[in-house]
């Protein structure tokens, strides 16, 4: 069974619930990244930002994203998986909640994040275009 940890992108970085959607905006720019787990001040995970919320929740309406801090976009229990959950969880947990990306857990510790890529990448060639499309959502 391949886990969730083998196949996750390492290294992830937060943007803190306290720092403004600006700084979020920029630091997914320097990341190349199109969402950021948001990490509060105990280090815990306090939900999901993307590009597409700020734009939706933030400018479309015509909020200053100088003003609005990421946390203010952490809605509910965050969606998550955990380091030594399978793939097939991985893609059951995406396809319930309709998300393209999962922060891993490690007990209350954030050791990666798992894209639709890094699934697709996982599975052999045959099966690659099934499951993506299985988690892709309009």
């Amino acid at each position: 069974m391949t886990t969730a940890r083998e196949i996750m992108t390492p290294g992830t970085e937060c943007v803190g619930e306290n720092q403004t959607l600006e700084e979020a905006a920029r630091k997914m720019k320097d990341l190349d990244v199109g969402a950021l787990p948001i990490c509060g001040e105990d280090n815990r995970l306090k939900g999901m930002v993307t590009d597409r919320d700020i734009v939706i929740k933030c400018l479309a309406i015509g909020t200053d994203p100088r003003q609005v801090k990421a946390g203010q976009l952490a809605q509910g229990e965050p969606v998550t998986i955990g380091a030594d959950d399978s793939v097939d969880e991985a893609i059951r947990t995406m396809t319930d909640h309709q998300v393209r990306r999962l922060p891993v857990i490690d007990g209350h510790d954030l050791v990666g994040m798992i894209s639709q890529a890094d699934i697709a990448r996982s599975m052999p060639e045959n099966r690659a275009g099934e499951l993506v499309e299985l988690i892709s959502f309009d």
